[in-house]
């Protein structure tokens, strides 16, 4: 049994809730029943969740949604599985998805970590993606970053064979950190010799476009589940 204390230590959110506009909240209430999974401890049947057998990518916090919302509607023929707490976004999101017509994302709103426990079963998973994490930029705060060895060893165990791992983050010192965390992991391998490219799957966003004519930098790191262990 894992300990609650570390439970509690790796939550993948603060609890922000923050103010619902009126669309975001009819979003909620009308999109929820459609888009939305319920959490439940138990394994989840992610095919019948969507209706259909395809490649299926676990979104690990999306903030507002509009990344997710086009990341979805570029790769129709995956399904992709986004887990956030946060009520904004996730109202935003519900938003997109009945704006743009999106039949293969789905919500969960609730704890990632929880959801990776008790919900995804193993080698069910193609991709999972952790794009721009909280930093936790100031060093005694460090420990409270979601990218560290224990959730990776979690996550791993929830890839196929040959399944990948992506994470993206605009600091460098977490760069460094998810570097060495997705190294460590003797089951992945990277894809590339070093950081990855941004591949084209993961679109730009406008503050990232920003910050990168400011001369800031963006740090893709995207391993692979090794196909023999």
């Amino acid at each position: 049994m894992e300990n609650p204390a570390y439970q509690r230590h790796i939550r993948s959110f603060v609890l922000r809730q923050g103010h619902l506009t009126q669309a975001q909240q009819r979003a909620m209430d009308e999109g929820m029943p459609k888009w939305g999974i319920d959490y439940q401890n138990a394994i989840l049947d992610l095919d019948q969740a969507f209706g259909r057998s395809a490649p299926k990518i676990l979104e690990i916090g999306f903030g507002m949604g509009t990344a997710t919302a086009e990341i979805a509607a570029g790769n129709p023929d995956k399904d992709y599985l986004a887990v956030e707490v946060h009520s904004p976004g996730v109202g935003n999101l519900l938003k997109l998805i009945d704006e743009q017509n999106l039949t293969n994302l789905r919500i969960i709103r609730h704890d990632a970590v929880e959801v990776i426990d008790h919900m995804l079963a193993d080698a069910s998973l193609d991709g999972i993606h952790i794009f721009f994490p909280d930093p936790w930029h100031k060093k005694r705060h460090n420990k409270r970053r979601l990218i560290q060895s224990p959730l990776i060893a979690k996550l791993v165990k929830k890839l196929k064979p040959g399944g990948y791992l992506h994470a993206a983050t605009d600091w460098e010192d977490y760069a460094l950190q998810i570097m060495e965390v997705f190294s460590a992991e003797h089951e992945l391998e990277n894809t590339a010799e070093a950081y990855a490219p941004r591949p084209d799957y993961r679109p730009l966003t406008k503050f990232e476009a920003r910050g990168i004519r400011l001369g800031h930098g963006v740090w893709d790191v995207i391993f692979r589940r090794k196909a023999t262990s």
